[in-house]
């Protein structure tokens, strides 16, 4: 029998961004767009300061979408189905190739705390494909702590932080919205990033009003595409975690019907994981074993297969 903590079984409702922070999204002023980021971002931050059961896979689908449209800056083919396979079905250890190796950087973001400490920093840079001198990253952790200090609004101190990666070096605008998430967290707080902006670098927020150019970092009324971006994002991340809340409430709600040996760390991976290997295999459950549990679970409607294979499958909320 599978006992957990009734305190994460139920929560209420997600928050939502109002619809009035939506409106209009394209022709507001540039106090109008930090207005309506600010309103958004309060919606937010509830979700980003809870630990509510699911935060782990809220967060790292949302560090999923962040990876795929990280391919497409990169000009690389990799979508989210790609970069799930890079990640979960490599053997343990073993390199999980270029675009896995980014998509483990956005991982990094959503689990870890905003700090930016010149190591840490140092890692990224690599992870992400990059090449910089330690005086570089040295020169960029001065000026994120000044930001901190500084006490701009954490939108346009994320619209900063980017504009100044791309002024430095143009071919670093991952690290620059990579870093933009960590900022805005920085300002606003949060115990650790969320990763928003780098899923709306080709959204209309991003694009010129004349010509449909990309607004790239620095360039005339990005901060006000920032603003209008996160109103966005805010919104869509709001969306996942309500629709993520109601599949844990069910995935929890059939905990008590399994009596598999191991089912509980299988429902705490789900809980965690944007994904889980069908073939799993833990101290308690051997790969048999968890194919089987995984079947349960798809009849009981409280795991989604999302490969769309019938061997390798990858499961999840």
């Amino acid at each position: 029998m599978i006992r957990l903590d009734p305190a994460t079984a139920s929560s209420a409702a997600p928050p939502t961004v109002p619809a009035w922070a939506l409106a209009s999204a394209g022709t507001q002023s540039d106090g109008d767009a930090a207005f309506q980021a600010g309103a958004a971002l309060a919606a937010l931050d509830t979700l980003a300061r809870a630990e509510h059961s699911w935060a782990g896979a809220w967060r790292q689908r949302l560090a999923l979408r962040s990876a795929a449209a990280s391919m497409r800056l990169a000009g690389r083919p990799e979508d989210e189905a790609a970069l799930r396979d890079a990640w979960h079905l490599r053997p343990a250890g073993a390199d999980p190739g270029p675009a896995g190796t980014i998509f483990g950087a956005w991982r990094q973001l959503a689990a870890q705390p905003s700090a930016a400490s010149a190591d840490r920093l140092e890692k990224i840079v690599g992870q992400l494909g990059l090449h910089w001198d330690e005086a570089a990253v040295a020169d960029l952790c001065a000026e994120i702590g000044r930001l901190t200090i500084s006490q701009r609004h954490a939108p346009f101190a994320a619209a900063a932080i980017a504009a100044r990666v791309v002024a430095t070096r143009p071919d670093s605008e991952l690290l620059a919205w990579w870093l933009a998430d960590v900022v805005l967290a920085q300002g606003l707080r949060w115990p650790r990033p969320l990763p928003l902006l780098m899923n709306q670098v080709f959204s209309p927020a991003f694009r010129a009003e004349v010509g449909g150019k990309r607004i790239r970092p620095s360039e005339k009324n990005f901060e006000r595409a920032v603003c209008v971006a996160l109103v966005q994002a805010a919104a869509e991340a709001c969306r996942l975690a309500a629709e993520l809340s109601r599949r844990a409430e069910k995935l929890l709600a059939v905990a008590p019907k399994l009596r598999a040996k191991g089912a509980g760390d299988v429902i705490f991976l789900l809980l965690n994981e944007d994904a889980v290997s069908g073939s799993l295999v833990t101290k308690n459950l051997s790969r048999f074993a968890a194919r089987r549990l995984f079947e349960r679970l798809q009849q009981l409607e409280a795991v989604r297969e999302l490969s769309g294979r019938a061997s390798f499958r990858l499961f999840g909320l």
